[in-house]
């Protein structure tokens, strides 16, 4: 079980920030091009960075906390959806913010 404990937390981090899209309206998951375009450089740059890490040996995985699956460069697939998950989260949680600071200014503007 402690070899899923990566991709469990990633899950985890999804999960609850999933509603921010459709409770908070953050619009993230509806413009696909842009998280597409966004995710594409994240995810290339760090998995060249940490795929360069693993080669020189600057660091490495715990095998016991990752499922064996490796992409090339020796790089753990929870690392690469590492890359994903959590900068969707980050956006998510960014857009979700600005969504409740816009409505809260629009309430103070219309009270006045």
């Amino acid at each position: 079980m402690d070899r899923f404990q990566y991709l469990g937390l990633l899950a985890l981090c999804l999960v609850a920030t999933m509603p921010l899209e459709f409770v908070l309206g953050a619009r993230v998951y509806r413009r696909t091009l842009r998280l597409a375009v966004t995710l594409a450089v994240v995810a290339v740059s760090f998995s060249a960075f940490d795929a360069a890490s693993i080669a020189m040996g600057w660091w490495k995985y715990a095998k016991a906390y990752t499922t064996g699956i490796l992409l090339p460069g020796r790089l753990p697939i929870e690392e690469f959806a590492f890359f994903l998950v959590i900068p969707v989260c980050s956006i998510l949680t960014y857009e979700a913010i600005g969504r409740v600071h816009r409505l809260y200014r629009r309430r103070q503007e219309a009270g006045r």
